[in-house]
């Protein structure tokens, strides 16, 4: 995992806590900020994602050539 799938991760607690809470309080505007960030979360996971799975590929690729 690399910073930027934790950092993902971490604001879409973030969201889910704040959606839960706007919900419990009936605060809309928490609520959408929680959406918000949980929307944030996912891409920058999915992002994380994808560059750990680019940088793997590259080692695979070096360490073949290699061979």
């Amino acid at each position: 995992m690399n910073k930027d799938e934790l950092d993902g991760k971490i604001d879409r607690l973030k969201g889910n806590i704040k959606e839960a809470v706007g919900d419990a309080t009936d605060d809309e505007q928490l609520r959408d900020e929680g959406i918000a960030d949980q929307a944030a979360g996912n891409i920058q996971e999915g992002f994380g994602k994808a560059r750990r799975k680019v940088g793997d590929a590259i080692h695979d690729v070096a360490h073949k050539i290699k061979d």
